[in-house]
């Protein structure tokens, strides 16, 4: 189920484009009515009530606001523009941003009863046994090349210590600002503070703002975690921690493909062969794990079911890295 949001604004071309711009990018979270006066305005209250509405102060006046669950304010920063009990909303900004505040007070507002209501997205783990051996380049890279054959993907990265300002910018909200409300309206939360990088397409989080916060999660909380970023998008690509324990072993167990990143190291090497053979969980994720085996490593094909092969690439540039092992060498 869409949020179905109202824009009333006088200003008729801001709020074509700001209604055209929801629709395009934002078509499986919002339905957007838009008008730019208040006749308009009334006959479409008149009709049916709203999640959320961006309104005018002079529209916001004249709205039946009884038939709106969430009326906000569309403020142009101008003196006398606020409008007694209506929380206000910054007017000219970036789109990404309003729609971000949008679904965030959607979801804290109880009354709202909105979920996504349609298939969760693929998921897949990416994780090692070993450190060290390139496991995020390889899952940004997997992310990348999804996003390439036309996918909306996120990126989650669930790593005690998060890697995610080495490859994408860190503005807007951190992750742990839904960690506290892992509740029904988690998908709202996410889906306001996500970010998509615009060389990739990739959807991702800001890191969270301290070790503690990732480390203080449930098993519980991290299914939650993981069901509500799969809302609204195709796939969904959990980053993981080389450690292991009982959320990796659920999240690993509830992955759709498991891939598993090795390099040609001898400590990676030991580490893989123990896993294969003295570790219960290998024969239940072996028809869905692929072996990645990257910088060039070989692997006999007898280890495991499906294997990748990723090549050396000379760069100290991580993002460099991720975007060319993007390029086709996935087969999943």
């Amino acid at each position: 189920m869409r949020i179905q949001l109202l824009i009333a604004d006088e200003d008729r071309d801001y709020t074509e484009h700001l209604s055209q711009i929801l629709v395009e990018k934002y078509a499986n979270v919002f339905e957007v009515s838009a008008c730019s006066g208040a006749r308009q305005m009334a006959e479409l209250l008149s009709h049916r009530g709203y999640d959320a509405a961006l309104l005018s102060p002079a529209l916001a006046a004249e709205a039946e606001l009884r038939k709106i669950n969430l009326p906000l304010l569309l403020w142009d920063g101008a003196a006398g523009g606020f409008v007694e009990g209506l929380e206000s909303l910054r007017k000219y900004q970036r789109i990404s941003l309003i729609a971000g505040e949008v679904l965030e007070r959607c979801a804290e507002v109880s009354s709202i009863g909105i979920g996504h209501g349609g298939a969760k997205a693929h998921t897949t783990a990416v994780w090692s046994p070993a450190g060290g051996v390139g496991k995020t380049t390889a899952a940004l890279a997997y992310a990348a090349q999804q996003v390439s054959r036309g996918k909306r993907t996120v990126y989650l990265d669930l790593e005690p210590f998060s890697s995610v300002s080495a490859f994408f910018p860190e503005g807007g909200k951190s992750i742990s600002t839904v960690f506290e409300k892992l509740d029904e309206r988690a998908e709202l939360t996410l889906q306001g503070i996500r970010q998509e990088d615009a060389g990739s397409g990739i959807y991702y989080f800001r890191r969270p703002d301290n070790y503690e916060d990732i480390s203080l999660l449930t098993r519980e909380d991290v299914v939650r975690l993981t069901d509500a970023a799969a809302a609204d998008v195709d796939e969904l690509v959990v980053d993981l921690g080389s450690g292991y324990d009982q959320r990796a072993d659920t999240l690993l167990t509830l992955a759709d493909v498991v891939l598993l990143v090795v390099d040609g190291s001898k400590l990676c090497r030991t580490k893989w062969e123990q896993f294969r053979t003295q570790h219960e969980l290998y024969g239940k994720l072996r028809e869905k794990l692929i072996l990645v085996a990257n910088r060039g490593s070989r692997y006999s094909e007898a280890e495991a079911p499906s294997t990748v092969r990723l090549p050396q690439v000379k760069s100290d540039d991580p993002v460099v890295v991720y975007k060319t092992l993007s390029a086709g060498y996935f087969q999943v």
